[in-house]
């Protein structure tokens, strides 16, 4: 019932949700947000501002002029390129938190969630789960996000190290398992190109936009991120994977609360190479066969 009520509240698609009002009227006129989005939306400016803008929640011309809101992935021309990064960047949304209200600077602009949404919904589940006194479960978002608490009571009883484990997917091995992630009281969130591309002249564009060219971005095959929060993972994910493997783990360097896993294509011939920071010995392991 929860979840269906924040489907109701934050879904792009629907045109009676609250998000779509947002969109309708933000950019003539300052709207009255309900508190706990309002949040959400203070939450994701300030990753905005501390990725540079690589996580972006008005990306959604982008979206939609590389086809992907239809999932008909289709290379866009020049013009509508240019008329769809006028509408697009976080500094054109204006948050006012005295009176929980949202403003857009400019006709055209739209926000999404689809890049923090599921995160969100798992933490407001995990809540209501914690009122309820429930200290150990995983809940599971799609494919792309998890949260857990406790320590798997069954394994913790049995002796073993407790915790979650979580299997991360291979991005160019569909239906293959890349390694496993064993979870403790965290959250993991993971984007990747592996489900939603298209080619052209023999390219791979991503549906995962970098906000600040309005272009696919490109050098990581997936991100997967673990904090506290999995609002906080679902944004980060995204985020780090428009940044690429350097800026990555420099981002990841300055907050050791933060683990990452990120997969890149191997720098000589076919194949994959991961790089992980802030992971402890038994967090990660990769499958046998990699």
């Amino acid at each position: 019932d929860l979840v269906e009520s924040l489907e109701a509240q934050l879904s792009y698609f629907r045109p009676e949700s609250e998000l779509a009002r947002i969109n309708r009227q933000a950019g003539e006129q300052p709207v009255a947000v309900e508190p706990r989005l309002f949040e959400l939306l203070e939450f994701a400016q300030e990753v905005y501002r501390q990725t540079q803008g690589a996580f972006d929640l008005t990306a959604t011309p982008l979206w939609k002029a590389w086809g992907f809101a239809r999932r008909q992935g289709r290379l866009p021309d020049a013009a509508e390129l240019a008329e769809a990064r006028r509408r697009t960047g976080g500094a054109m949304v204006e948050l006012d938190a005295e009176l929980k209200t949202v403003r857009f600077s400019q006709p055209g602009v739209e926000l999404s969630l689809g890049s923090i949404g599921k995160g969100y919904a798992l933490d407001r589940a995990a809540e209501l789960l914690d009122r309820a006194g429930i200290e150990d479960y995983l809940l599971q978002g799609g494919q792309s996000s998890v949260l857990a608490r406790g320590a798997r009571l069954m394994a913790a009883k049995s002796g073993e190290a407790g915790g979650w484990t979580v299997g991360l997917g291979n991005p160019l091995r569909p239906g293959n398992r890349l390694g496993e992630v064993r979870l403790r009281n965290r959250a993991l969130g993971t984007s990747g190109s592996a489900a939603q591309f298209f080619r052209h002249q023999g390219r791979r564009y991503s549906h995962i936009l970098d906000p600040r060219t309005g272009w696919p971005a490109e050098g990581l095959l997936s991100a997967t991120v673990l904090a506290s929060r999995a609002t906080t993972a679902d944004a980060l994910a995204t985020a780090l994977f428009v940044m690429g493997r350097e800026k990555a783990l420099e981002f990841c360097a300055d907050r050791p609360e933060l683990g990452a896993i990120l997969v890149c294509p191997a720098s000589k011939g076919p194949g994959i190479e991961i790089a992980a920071v802030g992971l402890a010995d038994d967090e990660f392991r990769l499958a046998a066969d990699q």
